[in-house]
């Protein structure tokens, strides 16, 4: 029997957030269709973008939810009961501001840690065991809170290569979370990013 998983980038919609830090799962969900070679849909039944791949015997959906991040959890709720996804085969892509920039993190579950679009996903799944892959984009000031600022902001000419290795990894990351298991993969490729100087 096929198996089933599904990749979720949060972020949110619109030309606006299109390159801004709160939208680093949508960024790696965009790298990883482009590199599988699949093409996006709109799905208005779940109110999210939506690809699918096939990949070693594995059909993979990639979701990219249209719900505006604090409402994430909608669409994932939703694509996972139509396609009859198990949890362990759900992984969520997510920024996070306490995680320095070129960081990646990936874990089986865990706490929101007061991102909104994790408390999202936690209260339609009525469960915190899922998978996600945290990617560090850093914070202004480590003891400011209030970060909305920061966070919407666009991703600075100084950050960009930073960004593109993240997105090089974490896809990587990604293949061998679904070919080799997720402890495989947070062996592998948990940690900051390495820039090759040459």
């Amino acid at each position: 029997m096929e198996q089933v998983f599904l990749i979720v980038g949060l972020g949110n919609p619109g030309r606006d957030y299109a390159r801004t830090r709160h939208n680093a799962g949508f960024l790696l969900l965009d790298r990883l269709a482009e590199g599988w070679r699949v093409e996006w849909a709109a799905r208005k039944k779940f109110n999210a973008r939506v690809a699918r791949a096939d990949r070693d015997g594995r059909r993979v959906f990639l979701c990219e939810p249209a719900t505006y991040m604090n409402a994430s959890g909608e669409a994932v709720s939703a694509l996972m009961k139509f396609h009859k996804v198990p949890t362990p085969h759900l992984l969520v892509v997510v920024d996070d501001a306490d995680l320095p920039l070129g960081t990646l993190r990936l874990r089986p579950e865990g706490s929101s840690g007061g991102h909104h679009g994790l408390e999202s996903v936690e209260r339609h799944l009525g469960t915190r065991a899922y998978a996600r892959l945290r990617i560090g984009i850093g914070r202004r000031a480590a003891d400011q809170r209030e970060i909305t600022d920061w966070v919407l902001a666009p991703i600075r000419k100084e950050e960009a290569p930073v960004l593109e290795k993240v997105l090089q990894t974490g896809c990587q990351q990604i293949e061998c979370w679904l070919s080799a298991g997720i402890h495989e993969a947070m062996n592998r490729f948990n940690g900051v990013v390495t820039i090759d100087e040459n």
